[in-house]
């Protein structure tokens, strides 16, 4: 068993690829063998989550989660525990194994109870599990709104209830988030077998809380990861014997009249993430060509650029200005990263969609920086399609226009076509505020002038965006600003 971290490295499967997974495994083990690890690996997280517990109230669906729960519970008892079980549905409808497990903790005296106790020391979740298709309601629905609303830890057994696995959307409003008052239940889920995509993206982060995994000694075999985590993605070295020319030019083209900060921020960012040379080329036109309190930031017209030699980041604050522009940028841009206003021209253009595509097939490297709403005018859909299958969009995106796709958000995705989807780990709500989406493109522009591949440039510039969030000093205001320079 281990904890999830943002320095995880790890497939992740979905629930179709997970299922293949645990039958190939439960076809070569013992009847009932797979379920009894399951249930031991959740007894060992509860009593290592409340090792001095009284009361342990488990909650038990009519499935295989449910039998999970039931066989976590016989272990507990067998430890001294005093697990309290309520449970939904009826001994004829259970799956074999579940129905092994529930005798196991019956013999083993577990308590059955009608109704939640009146204290427990922690919750256990085991209503509903990898292939829930509808939200939990009646006795489910109820349960989980006690757990949640006491002081216990509440454990989640391989997936909270009422989340999809693929997706990362909650059926539940009360479970998106935590709540913020301070006085919510600590929250953890031990994914079982494989890790889920939905653990980390949208809710799923959320409603999981402290995230665990056991393997229980399967191995995926020849299935091929739906996504996958990272890892922690260390600045790239430097050698001695280099050069301002060996990490490349960033050339940030945006900042119309009313939003030059986007540009600067975006600039700002590619300097303190080590690009050799930064030039801002605003489009407005009364800008004072200098930032006096960065005299290294070069300021040029943009048909002044040299864009062969450089790595563009397009769009940041460009308005509808950027427009007129992008024929030559899309066209001549040695490296590209698209942001903003630069995805809203290109989403109501086909001409400038043929000039994109051309870059793809003559093997340029083009980042795209979409948050939802851009996403979804892209794909000629709204907002909330995107958000409903986050994974599916990112990679519509890739293929429809063959660049690597940041796809912004909880759970950002990075892809590129025929590339296993990248999940990104960090980060964290201070980021929603204003400008650190300009930071993120400015970072990924360091990273694509100083030589790496763009689905590298990318996934690596995503990563540390977030790690400076979760590393901020907790009194101190995140700003995009300050984020920049960091």
């Amino acid at each position: 068993m281990q904890r999830i971290t943002a320095a995880t490295a790890a497939p992740l499967f979905g629930i179709a690829a997970s299922r293949r997974i645990e039958q190939a495994t439960a076809a070569t083990l013992p009847r009932h063998m797979l379920m009894q690890r399951a249930g031991l690996a959740v007894a060992r997280l509860a009593i290592t989550t409340a090792p001095h517990a009284r009361t342990i109230w488990i909650a038990c669906g009519p499935g295989n989660n449910g039998g999970d729960g039931f066989e976590a519970a016989a272990q507990l008892q067998q430890r001294g525990f005093a697990p309290v079980v309520t449970r939904v549905g009826n001994d004829a409808g259970l799956p074999a194994d579940a129905a092994a497990s529930l005798q196991r903790a019956l013999d083993a005296g577990v308590r059955f109870a009608d109704a939640p106790p009146a204290h427990a020391d922690l919750a256990v979740d085991a209503l509903l599990g990898l292939g829930a298709t509808r939200a939990p309601e009646g006795p489910m629905a109820d349960w989980l709104r006690r757990m949640h609303a006491g002081t216990a830890p509440v454990l989640s057994v391989d997936t909270p209830s009422g989340l999809n696995a693929d997706t990362g959307v909650l059926s539940l409003d009360f479970l998106a988030s935590p709540g913020g008052s301070g006085r919510e239940p600590r929250r953890l889920c031990l994914s079982l077998l494989t890790l889920k995509p939905g653990l980390f993206m949208a809710q799923g982060r959320d409603a999981s809380g402290e995230l665990w995994f056991d393997d229980l000694e399967a191995a995926p075999g020849a299935e091929p990861p739906t996504a996958r985590l990272p890892g922690e993605l260390p600045v790239m070295a430097r050698p001695h014997a280099s050069h301002k020319g060996s990490y490349g030019d960033v050339a940030v083209i945006g900042g119309a009249p009313g939003m030059a900060g986007a540009a600067l921020l975006a600039a700002t960012a590619a300097l303190h993430a080590g690009a050799g040379r930064v030039y801002v080329a605003p489009l407005d036109a009364g800008l004072v060509p200098l930032d006096t309190t960065q005299p290294e930031l070069m300021f040029r017209r943009p048909e002044a650029l040299e864009l062969a030699a450089m790595t563009v980041v397009c769009g940041c604050g460009g308005g509808t200005a950027v427009h007129d522009l992008l024929p030559r940028v899309l066209a001549e841009a040695r490296a590209l990263v698209l942001d903003a206003d630069a995805l809203n021209a290109i989403a109501g253009d086909g001409a400038l969609q043929a000039l994109l595509g051309a870059r793809a097939r003559a093997g340029r490297a083009t980042v795209l920086t979409p948050h939802p709403l851009e996403a979804a005018r892209l794909l000629g859909t709204g907002a909330a399609e995107v958000q409903a299958d986050r994974l599916h969009a990112a990679q519509r995106l890739a293929e429809r226009f063959g660049a690597t796709v940041v796809l912004k958000g909880s759970g950002t995705l990075v892809t590129a076509a025929g590339e296993t989807p990248v999940i990104n780990p960090t980060g964290n709500a201070r980021l929603a505020t204003a400008g650190t989406g300009d930071v993120l493109a400015g970072m990924i522009g360091a990273s694509l002038a100083a030589g790496r591949p763009a689905m590298v440039a990318a996934c690596e510039a995503v990563w540390l965006h977030g790690d400076r969030a979760d590393r901020w000093p907790a009194g101190l205001p995140l700003t995009a600003g300050a984020l920049a320079r960091s």
